[in-house]
């Protein structure tokens, strides 16, 4: 697994970024049953630049937390048969197949931990995972898609060990991406 990180903006975490997003990518994989190696990309922003993102993409003139911008088109969710038959889904170098790019903001993961009442560590883990069932061709824009990714993100981070504060509120939204 190739995981590809880029600061474009002052990152004041006090955990290992690309460890985490790393351990985040390969849960999200395994818990997928992703059928090979795979390569994925990390920008960290600004609000300015992830606003500048969020209007240029979906036109939506605000800053988001994350956003997702996939390579790879699937039938359904979750479905990698038919994967192999592109040979433009894999890096002719690695074999690895390229997943797409996570755009995640930094000052929004402060401010939605702040929020939510729960570390920027978990806040981090939760959009990276959030960004990687994009990738891997979930969405939320129906109320039963919205349940299936949140069930998945709750397990996911679950088996990670990685939980809210028992003090925090239940069923926070991600925020709009």
């Amino acid at each position: 697994m190739t995981v590809t990180l880029e600061e474009e903006t002052e990152v004041f975490f006090s955990f290992d970024q690309k460890e985490l997003a790393k351990k985040v990518i390969d849960a999200a994989l395994k818990a997928e049953k992703f059928p090979f190696e795979a390569e994925v990309s990390l920008f960290l922003v600004s609000l300015e630049e992830i606003q500048e993102l969020n209007r240029e993409h979906r036109g939506m003139d605000a800053p988001t937390d994350v956003l997702s911008f996939p390579l790879i088109a699937y039938e359904s969710p979750g479905d990698f048969a038919s994967l192999e038959q592109e040979e433009s889904n894999f890096n002719p170098d690695t074999g690895e197949a390229m997943l797409g790019d996570i755009v995640l903001c930094a000052d929004k993961v402060c401010e939605q931990a702040k929020e939510y009442g729960h570390s920027k560590e978990r806040e981090y883990a939760f959009l990276i995972l959030h960004s990687m069932l994009h990738l891997l061709g979930y969405d939320h824009m129906t109320k039963e898609d919205a349940a299936v990714m949140e069930e998945k993100q709750r397990k996911i981070l679950e088996q990670m060990g990685i939980l809210r504060d028992a003090s925090a509120p239940d069923n926070l939204p991600a925020g709009p991406h």
